[in-house]
C-alpha cells in the first residue's frame, strides 16, 4: 500500500474565491504551504487544523467545499 505525500485543505472566503493549503509529507514531518500567498510553516502535529487557521485568519475563507452540497 502506497503512502500518501500530499493532500490539501480548501476553503472560500466571502467573495466566492478559492484558498487552498497544501500539507506535504516527508517521513514523519509535515509542511504546510499556502497557494494564495505563499505562507509556509513545518507541522508536525495537526498540520490539517493549523491549515484551516490559516485560511480563517489570513484569508477570511471558512467555507468548507465539502459542507456545501445540499442535503438530500
Amino acid at each position: 500500500m502506497s503512502q500518501i505525500d500530499e493532500s490539501k485543505v480548501s476553503r472560500w472566503d466571502q467573495h466566492g474565491r478559492e484558498h487552498v493549503v497544501r500539507v506535504q509529507r516527508t517521513g514523519v514531518q509535515r509542511t504546510i504551504k499556502c497557494d494564495t500567498c505563499g505562507w509556509q510553516k513545518g507541522a508536525q502535529f495537526l498540520p490539517w487544523l493549523k491549515a484551516e487557521e490559516h485560511l480563517a485568519e489570513s484569508h477570511q475563507a471558512t467555507v468548507d467545499p465539502a459542507g456545501t452540497q445540499p442535503s438530500r
